[in-house]
C-alpha cells in the first residue's frame, strides 16, 4: 500500500496517466494530477478518484517549460512537505516520416516526452534527497526499445528515457532514491482506437500474447514500482508490452 505518499503524476488526465492517477490513489496515495491543456479531463479524473474514497489535486503545468515545471513541484513541496513518487508520464506524438518530419514537430516531442522528464526529476530530486527517500518511474514506450517506423521523434525521446533512467538511477541510489522506467507496448487508449483495422491486425501479430494490453496492467507496474516492495529495484526497463520486446 501507499498510504498518505504524495505522488505526482504527469499527463495525468486521460489514458495510461489516468488509470495510473487511479491506481496510486486506490493504494492510499495523496495524488497530484498534473495536467497540460484540459482542465475538465483534470477535475475528472479528480472527481472519479474522490468518488472512489481517494485524495487527490488537479495542477495544471507545461512540463516542457522549465520554470512552469520548478513551480509544480515547488508548489507540491509546501503544500505538502514532501514528493514520495514522480511518475513521468505525460507525452505527446507528431509522427510522420524522417524525409518527411518537420525541425518543429521533432522539437515538441522531444521537449514534452524527454526534456519534460528531465525538468521534473531535476526539480524533485533535491526535496527527495532531503528526505533521502523517493520514487521515480519514467513512462518510456515499445517504441524506445525496438524504435518504430514514422515516429524518429517518438522513438528518439523514449529511448532518451530509458538512457536518463539509468544515469539517474545511478546518480540517486545512494540516497535512498530509485529510478526506474516502464515500457508499455500497444495499450488500448484513445490514440490506439482510432487505428485500422488492418493496422490493428497488424500489430496484433507481432505481439506474443496476441492482443493490445489494458491501461491498468501499465498502472499495476507502477504502482509495484513505486512501492516499499520494489526497493531494490533501480536502473531497470520494465516492459509491459506482451513479450512484444523480448
Amino acid at each position: 500500500m501507499l498510504t498518505d505518499k504524495v505522488a505526482v503524476v504527469t499527463g495525468a488526465s486521460r489514458g495510461i496517466g489516468k488509470e495510473i492517477a487511479r491506481t496510486l490513489a486506490l493504494q492510499g496515495a495523496i495524488v497530484i494530477v498534473n495536467f497540460c491543456g484540459s482542465a475538465e479531463k483534470a477535475e475528472e479524473t479528480v472527481g472519479e478518484i474522490e468518488t472512489a474514497g481517494g485524495r487527490a489535486e488537479a495542477v495544471q503545468c507545461d512540463v516542457s517549460d522549465y520554470k512552469k515545471a520548478a513551480e509544480m513541484m515547488d508548489y507540491v513541496v509546501k503544500k505538502y512537505q514532501r514528493v514520495d513518487i514522480l511518475v513521468n508520464n505525460a507525452g505527446i506524438t507528431r509522427d510522420g516520416l524522417l524525409m518527411k518530419m518537420t525541425e518543429e514537430d521533432f522539437d515538441a516531442v522531444v521537449n514534452t516526452n524527454l526534456k519534460g522528464a528531465f525538468h521534473c526529476i531535476r526539480h524533485v530530486a533535491r526535496q527527495m534527497v532531503k528526505q533521502r527517500s523517493g520514487r521515480i518511474i519514467n513512462i518510456s514506450s515499445v517504441s524506445g526499445v525496438l524504435g518504430n517506423a514514422g515516429q524518429v521523434n517518438y522513438s528518439a525521446s523514449k529511448a532518451g528515457i530509458i538512457g536518463m533512467t539509468k544515469s539517474a538511477a545511478r546518480e540517486l541510489a545512494s540516497r535512498g532514491i530509485t529510478v526506474n522506467a516502464v515500457a508499455p507496448g500497444f495499450i488500448k487508449t484513445d490514440m490506439t482506437e482510432k487505428l485500422s483495422d488492418s493496422v490493428k491486425e497488424g500489430v496484433t501479430a507481432q505481439i506474443p500474447l496476441k492482443t493490445f494490453g489494458e491501461t491498468k496492467d501499465v498502472a499495476y507496474a507502477v504502482a509495484f514500482l513505486a512501492s516499499e516492495e520494489a526497493g531494490y529495484i533501480t536502473g531497470q526497463v520494465l516492459c509491459v508490452d506482451g513479450g512484444m520486446a523480448m
